[in-house]
């Protein structure tokens, strides 16, 4: 009982200490991704272009992590991928400091994604040996709340920026100090947990097989969510095209929507693990009416619609990264971790590119087109829970 306690404590420390990563990562890219939408405005980019940027920088931020993912199973070199990933991925924000043309500052978005990319798989697996001793949804729940505590404090500096002096690239200037605080936080990481593979002791084996068809239907469901998960800069635009708030609140909203996720993450992730997979699909049926909130219910409706929103990304930062660990068996995670990534982004992509051009037709087709693919997730998300 002693020992499990100790290798519990163990595991909660380095919980802890890639959580506070992920927090000044966090305050970074979330920081800059809380004003991309009315940066593009101001920059005189359409609906068209910033539904098309976000959705292909998801789909590279996600589907890179598809190589990257076997890079982490084959080489078992957790901390170099993670260390490369989130230099590039930080590096990127404060440069938008420098840039007033939107095809620039585009580049700069895909280019911080890629960073991500390549490091989230490496962390992701890192993280899944550590909650094998804490539990797989509170595990990655309290990952998910550090991380956003970085998202609520990032947008919060952005607004604070924007009242003060009403400028953008002073905002992504000063997001430089929290980048290096990620990255010497990592190091510090690095050298107390040189060998995160060894916490966990056993690796229990769904199939000798790896990924099998439970694990495709999954991937599928998560897929449709994300499909209809409209990207918070699109959002972002319409409140801005429409005057629904002053530009300097956009920010505000957004580190609502993050502090609200961060709650979920933990409260959600502790009812996976009480209640098994059920949770999922009622969840996902809940969050999936937020967008008729967030574009038609003027601004209370806003605020409804982008609380619905945190929840859900809670809910896929750590309900949906933990059935991973319950599906596959350790030696496959990177890989499913992957592929996860790659699904997940690749119907971002393509969802983001049809509601960017749908929302110049229409908000309402955007609308629509969103909770449905949603409400599409949960009869696979059913049949898995049944097979499992």
């Amino acid at each position: 009982m002693g020992s499990q306690r100790k290798k519990r404590s163990y595991a909660l420390k380095f919980i802890f200490l890639i959580g506070i990563v992920s927090l000044f990562a966090d305050m970074t890219y979330e920081g800059a991704r809380s004003v991309f939408g009315p940066f593009f405005l101001s920059l005189g980019a359409s609906g068209a272009l910033i539904g098309a940027v976000m959705g292909f920088g998801e789909f590279i931020g996600y589907g890179v992590r598809l190589l990257s993912g076997y890079l982490t199973d084959q080489t078992r070199r957790y901390w170099l991928l993670a260390f490369v990933g989130y230099t590039i991925n930080l590096i990127a924000i404060p440069l938008l400091a420098f840039v007033d043309q939107p095809y620039m500052a585009a580049l700069l978005i895909i280019l911080e994604r890629f960073g991500k990319a390549i490091r989230s798989p490496a962390r992701d697996t890192i993280l899944s040996y550590a909650t094998a001793h804490v539990g797989r949804g509170f595990g990655f729940g309290v990952h998910e709340s550090m991380d956003r505590i970085g998202a609520l404090t990032g947008p919060l500096l952005l607004s604070a920026i924007l009242f003060w002096k009403q400028s953008f690239h002073l905002g992504f200037a000063l997001l430089a100090i929290p980048a290096a605080l990620a990255l010497i936080s990592l190091f510090i990481a690095r050298a107390i947990y040189p060998r995160p593979h060894e916490m966990e002791s056993s690796h229990p084996h769904l199939s000798s097989k790896g990924l099998d068809r439970s694990y495709w239907t999954y991937l599928l469901a998560v897929g449709l969510i994300a499909a209809g998960y409209v990207d918070f800069a699109l959002i972002a635009f319409h409140f801005g095209k429409v005057s629904l708030m002053p530009v300097a609140w956009i920010p505000f909203i957004y580190a609502l929507a993050m502090a609200v996720d961060g709650l979920a993450s933990l409260l959600i992730g502790h009812l996976f693990d009480q209640k098994g997979w059920i949770v999922l699909p009622v969840v996902t049926f809940i969050t999936a009416f937020f967008a008729p909130f967030a574009f038609f219910g003027g601004l209370s409706g806003a605020i409804t619609g982008m609380v619905l929103w945190g929840i859900g990304l809670g809910t896929q930062q750590s309900v949906m990264r933990g059935l991973v660990a319950k599906l596959v068996s350790a030696n496959h995670r990177g890989a499913a971790y992957g592929w996860l990534n790659m699904s997940f982004g690749l119907f971002w992509f393509i969802g983001s590119a049809i509601m960017g051009l749908l929302y110049d037709i229409s908000p309402l087709y955007l609308v629509l087109f969103s909770v449905i693919a949603q409400l599409g997730a949960i009869p696979l998300l059913l049949s898995v829970r049944k097979r499992s």
